[in-house]
């Protein structure tokens, strides 16, 4: 079974930064980490669960959400089977709980999530 786990989450300041972190363990037939898409989503109380950014496999081409374009960047290391989300210029609509997730698009044999980590930007 393949585990993901988060960290790097906190308290920040508006205007703050922050960088998360997400490893990938274990192994499933079919996962090979550095050819899965990778991708941070998040969840404020009372909202739906949002995909802010994904990476995808060769190439390592990214995608954002409009509301932290510009702002947040993902990034992977393949031997490290880690991925990352530098995140700028914090404000207030950024607190939530951000999740890990690596999913087989192409195919649907997997769908894996981390437990996430508390991100909260308040002065």
């Amino acid at each position: 079974q393949v585990q993901l786990v988060e960290s790097g989450g906190g308290l920040v300041q508006p205007g703050g930064s922050l960088r998360l972190s997400c490893a990938a363990s274990g192994a499933a037939s079919g996962f090979t980490f550095s050819r899965s898409a990778m991708s941070w989503y998040r969840q404020a109380p009372g909202k739906e669960r949002e995909q802010v950014a994904r990476i995808i496999t060769f190439g390592g081409s990214t995608n954002y959400s409009d509301s932290v374009k510009g702002r947040f960047s993902i990034t992977r290391d393949n031997p490290k089977r880690t991925i990352y989300l530098q995140m700028n210029s914090l404000t207030p609509g950024d607190t939530a709980v951000y999740y890990c997730n690596a999913k087989d698009y192409a195919q649907g044999s997997y769908d894996y999530w981390g437990q996430g980590t508390q991100v909260t930007v308040s002065s």
